[in-house]
């Protein structure tokens, strides 16, 4: 497969799922494709690159969208259902709650169906959920809508998947890195281009728009992205299930134990049945050989290190960005005193954009100096941006520089070589379980980070208004994650393919 123009068309697996991406010496061969029960894989339509990474992008930015444009709506929301920021914030926690879920279930149960489908009925969750909170009339419905496009989050390692098993490793990273920027937010516009519909017509058409590119993202799945490999077996129900009831216990903690107590009967009661569910699903995986979850992965150097470096990385960094700054820079006592709009302008856009621009940067070097390297250099460099502000979290200017700096480290570097990483280290048998375990370890750690800076914000000011020492500790916990996340990111495996 020739370099020299994204366009040129790949052969597209239809059945295989132990298709892997030639080595780094054959990029400019053209990548091999092998079926199963077909004896000639040339018989596969072509696919576009530039046609696929469209229809995947789109899928993907339905998710993004609904998770970014509702932020500045939320009082809206809140005020026409007539109900409260308890219940919008559940609303929130059950998105992001089943967006885990749908990254670790959805994605190994593509290795059955294929990649195509999966998408297609993800897409259509997402639709449906869509379409619910556009005519919902109470927070009830509303909630309902939430969550089944909080599944949708599985487009996300979907997509990683079938730009691995389609594309080459070079070809791959810059893709990669695309698809990743989205993740980070479309460079801060649709933040405020969210507060400007929820001004204007309301909430509901934030949904509408949502529902509008989900509806075209649906057509050009159909049409440009290959049906994918499909594994023998059969899928884990019973283990998807007490994954499920696990990370739901664990996260809905984590997320509500702020305001319920962290002491109280409903969040230990939440805590320990998600323990004990996951505690069942560890031994489930051992018995069963068509595992979501290879255990003896997760065991090795090649599964917890990685994990765990993707969940302090998100605990320190995105609550940080999502909980700490926006009241800092608010706060007109112990902060700067900024409207929302001038404090998502000066210190949420910045970080955003320049990720927009370094994540491609860093898929296109990924293949060339390895994902496990790239982490490395990520880990680090969102460490060093994240002393200063810990430092001198009162200087405006230095907070500014900070953030800007880990938009290029953390949103460019980070997000874009640890899904990278997780995919190049993912089992020859089961591609969809590390990846999509990986996905789901960032809404994990985005929910722990915001549930320890909310308790360190809380227990500083002493239940009162935030003070500058509150702020000041709850930095100091992000930068814990974050230097947690560099001694984990070390002890990764180092996968084979690089190992030259």
């Amino acid at each position: 497969m020739s370099d020299k123009s994204i366009d040129e068309p790949v052969r597209s697996p239809r059945t295989s799922t132990t298709t892997r991406c030639p080595p780094l010496d054959r990029l400019n061969a053209e990548v091999p494709m092998t079926t199963v029960g077909d004896p000639s894989p040339a018989s596969a339509p072509p696919v576009r690159s530039t046609a696929l990474l469209t229809a995947l992008v789109l899928a993907v930015a339905g998710y993004q969208i609904n998770a970014t444009m509702l932020a500045p709506a939320l009082p809206n929301v809140i005020d026409s259902l007539e109900t409260t920021s308890g219940a919008g914030g559940l609303a929130q926690t059950l998105f992001f709650l089943f967006s885990a879920i749908g990254q670790v279930t959805l994605a190994r149960l593509s290795d059955h169906v294929g990649r195509r489908r999966m998408l297609q009925v993800t897409l259509v969750i997402a639709l449906v959920g869509e379409l619910i909170c556009v005519l919902a009339p109470n927070i009830e419905l509303f909630i309902i809508g939430r969550s089944l496009q909080g599944v949708s989050a599985a487009t996300f390692t979907l997509a990683y998947l079938t730009l691995h098993e389609s594309l080459s490793p070079q070809k791959f990273g810059r893709s990669l890195g695309i698809i990743t920027a989205v993740n980070g937010g479309i460079a801060g516009v649709d933040t405020i281009i969210g507060g400007s519909v929820a001004d204007s017509v309301g909430f509901r058409g934030i949904f509408l728009i949502t529902a509008l590119i989900t509806v075209i993202a649906l057509v050009a799945v159909q049409f440009w992205v290959p049906a994918g490999g499909t594994s023998a077996g059969r899928m884990d129900w019973t283990g998807a299930a007490l994954l499920g009831v696990g990370l739901t216990g664990i996260l809905l903690a984590l997320n509500e134990g702020s305001s319920w107590g962290w002491s109280s009967v409903p969040t230990l009661a939440l805590l320990v049945g998600g323990v004990l569910a996951l505690a069942l699903f560890a031994v489930a995986q051992r018995r069963d050989r068509n595992a979501i979850i290879d255990t003896s992965v997760l065991a090795s150097r090649a599964g917890w290190p990685l994990l765990l470096t993707t969940i302090f990385t998100l605990a320190g960094v995105f609550g940080m960005l999502n909980f700490t700054i926006p009241l800092l820079t608010q706060n007109s006592g112990a902060g700067y005193g900024l409207s929302a709009t001038m404090s998502a302008l000066l210190y949420l856009t910045p970080a955003s954009a320049l990720g927009v621009i370094a994540a491609p940067l860093v898929g296109h070097f990924g293949p060339r100096i390895g994902w496990h390297r790239s982490v490395l250099i990520g880990a680090v460099g969102t460490a060093a941006a994240l002393v200063p502000l810990v430092l001198a979290p009162q200087s405006p200017a230095i907070t500014f520089v900070a953030l800007a700096a880990l938009g290029i480290t953390y949103t460019g570097y980070m997000l874009t070589a640890l899904t990278g990483l997780a995919v190049a280290l993912a089992p020859e048998d089961k591609p969809g379980s590390l990846p999509g375990l990986n996905g789901a370890c960032f809404g994990i750690g985005a929910s722990l980070g915001i549930a320890v800076a909310a308790s360190a914000v809380t227990a500083a000011s002493g239940g009162g208004p935030p003070t500058a020492s509150a702020f000041h500790a709850a930095l100091w916990t992000a930068g814990g994650f974050v230097a947690l996340a560099l001694v984990t990111a070390l002890l990764i495996k180092t996968p084979q393919s690089e190992k030259n």
